[in-house]
C-alpha cells in the first residue's frame, strides 16, 4: 500500500507556471505507475499525465500537450507536475495516483490509491 500527499497548490495569474509535487510513503515507489488528475467543480475527474515506473515514457491529455510536464524522482519517492502558461481553465483540483498497472493508464477506474488533492486557481 501507498500514501500520496501533494503540494503546491496555489493562486496563480494567467499565463504563470506552477509545479505540484506528489510524495509517496513507503519503499516501493518505483514499481507504481503514477499519475495526475484533476476536478473542476461540477466536473469529472479527468486524467493529465501520466509517467511510467522508470519515468522514461510520459503520456498527456491531448489538449495539455507542450503546457504540462510529468517527470518523477524515485530516490525522493515524488512525482511532478509542472505547469506552464495557466489559463483559467486550468483551475481544479489535482491529485496525483498510483497503479500497478505495467502500462500508464488514463482511466481514474486504473488506478488504486489517492492522494487528497491539491487546489490550484487561475486567475484572468
Amino acid at each position: 500500500q501507498v500514501q500520496l500527499v501533494e503540494s503546491g497548490g496555489g493562486l496563480v495569474q494567467a499565463g504563470g507556471s506552477l509545479r505540484l509535487s506528489c510524495t509517496a510513503s513507503g519503499r516501493t515507489f518505483s514499481s507504481y505507475v503514477m499519475g495526475w488528475f484533476r476536478q473542476a467543480p461540477g466536473k469529472e475527474r479527468e486524467f493529465v499525465a501520466g509517467i511510467s515506473r522508470s519515468g522514461g515514457n510520459t503520456y498527456y491529455a491531448d489538449s495539455l500537450k507542450g503546457r504540462f510536464t510529468i517527470s518523477r524522482d524515485n530516490a525522493k519517492n515524488t512525482v511532478y507536475l509542472r505547469m506552464n502558461s495557466l489559463k483559467p481553465e486550468d483551475t481544479a483540483v489535482y491529485y496525483c495516483a498510483a497503479t500497478t498497472t505495467i502500462r500508464v493508464v488514463t482511466t481514474i477506474y486504473d488506478y488504486d490509491y489517492w492522494g487528497q488533492g491539491t487546489q490550484v486557481t487561475v486567475s484572468s
